[in-house]
């Protein structure tokens, strides 16, 4: 999935989150993976960018970001 398309499906999922708030959580997952963090989707992390790891972990539901949980899931 492109970018565009992950922002975006995170977004509609998390009416509590904005833009600048994806931003932040992406760069802190960044920061995690890039300091020895595993990733929780089976991809290969040479393979692709960290950040781009980051925001696919957090579109598919397997980092969750405090703070911005929809509770009425």
């Amino acid at each position: 999935m492109r970018t565009e398309q992950l922002t975006a499906k995170i977004l509609d999922e998390n009416k509590h989150m904005d833009n600048y708030q994806l931003a932040i959580a992406v760069a802190q997952r960044t920061d995690e993976l890039l300091n020895g963090a595993v990733s929780k989707l089976n991809v290969d992390p040479k393979s692709i960018k960290a950040a781009d790891l980051a925001l696919m972990e957090i579109a598919e539901g397997l980092v969750i970001v405090k703070g911005f949980v929809d509770i009425e899931k």
